[in-house]
C-alpha cells in the first residue's frame, strides 16, 4: 500500500488528478470505477479541466460505478446517476453507452446485482477510485460484509445514513437501501485509488493501514491489494504514527 500524505483536501485532489490523467494518457481506452460523494468532488473538476484543455479525453473511456441508491429516481437531485451527470458525465467528451451504473428499482433489486455482476465479469477495471466511511466502508460495504461478496443489495448502517444526511433534508430521506459492487469486485481492479481528508475519517484510516484485515472494517482488505495508493490530507492522516 501506497501512503501519500499532504496538506489539505485541495492538495489530495490535485494528486489524484496527477494519476488518473497518467493512466488516460497512457492508455486512452482505459476502464475506470468511479466513485461518488463529497470525497471525488475536486478530483472530477480538475478532470473536467484537463478535458477542456485536451490534456486527456474520455471518448474511449468505459466506467463502472460503485453503487447506487435503492428506490431513488434517477434523475432525482442525490441519486448517484445525478450526481455522476452534474459532476463530471455532463462535462467531458465521454461516450454515456461507455457509463455504467447499476439500476435501483426496488421491484427487481436482485436481478440488477446479478445483471450488474456480469456487465463487472466481463471487464477489468484498469483503475478504481474509492473513499472512505467514517465506519471504515468502501463502497456501501458496511462493517461485517463478506470479503467474498460480489454485486449485491445492502441495508445502509444507520451511522453511514447519518454521514449522508447532510445531502438530503432530513435522515428520513436517507434511502436504507443501496446496490454496490462487493469487495470481491472491487479487489479485482488492477489498481486502487482511495482518496480521504478530514478528522472525521482519522480512525477509519489508522485501522485501515495498522489495524488487522477484518470484515469489521471493510478497507482494511486493501492492504491484501497488491496495487493500493492511499492519498490522505494532514487531518485524515493524524492518527498515523510519525
Amino acid at each position: 500500500m501506497n501512503i501519500v500524505i499532504l496538506k489539505n483536501y485541495d492538495e489530495v485532489s490535485s494528486k489524484a488528478s496527477e494519476i488518473v490523467i497518467n493512466q488516460l494518457i497512457s492508455k486512452p481506452n482505459s476502464v475506470l470505477g468511479l466513485a461518488t460523494g463529497s470525497t471525488p468532488i475536486g478530483l472530477y473538476k480538475r478532470l473536467i479541466q484537463a478535458n477542456k484543455e485536451n490534456k486527456i479525453s474520455f471518448k474511449d473511456v468505459k466506467s463502472f460505478n460503485l453503487d447506487e441508491y435503492i428506490g431513488l429516481d434517477i434523475k432525482h437531485p442525490q441519486s448517484y446517476h445525478q450526481f455522476m451527470m452534474d459532476n463530471l458525465f455532463s462535462k467531458v467528451d465521454i461516450n454515456l453507452a461507455n457509463t455504467h451504473l447499476p439500476q435501483n428499482d426496488v421491484e427487481n433489486m436482485n436481478e440488477h446485482a446479478e445483471a450488474y455482476n456480469k456487465l463487472l465479469a466481463k471487464t477489468k477495471i484498469d483503475l478504481q477510485i474509492l473513499g472512505i466511511g467514517s465506519n471504515g466502508h468502501i463502497g456501501f460495504n458496511e462493517p461485517g460484509t463478506p470479503f467474498g461478496n460480489e454485486t449485491f443489495i445492502v441495508e445502509l448502517e444507520e451511522k453511514t445514513r447519518k454521514d449522508n444526511m447532510r445531502f438530503f433534508n432530513s435522515l428520513d430521506e436517507v434511502p436504507k437501501y443501496a446496490i454496490t459492487m462487493g469487495i470481491k469486485n472491487i479487489m479485482r481492479s488492477k489498481h486502487i485509488l482511495l482518496l480521504a481528508s478530514g478528522i472525521e475519517k482519522s480512525d477509519a484510516v489508522y485501522q485501515m493501514i495498522h489495524g488487522e484485515v477484518t470484515e469489521n472494517l471493510p478497507a482494511s482488505i486493501l492492504q491484501l491489494h497488491p496495487h493500493a495508493t492511499v492519498i490522505l490530507d494532514e487531518k485524515a492522516a493524524s492518527k498515523l504514527p510519525l
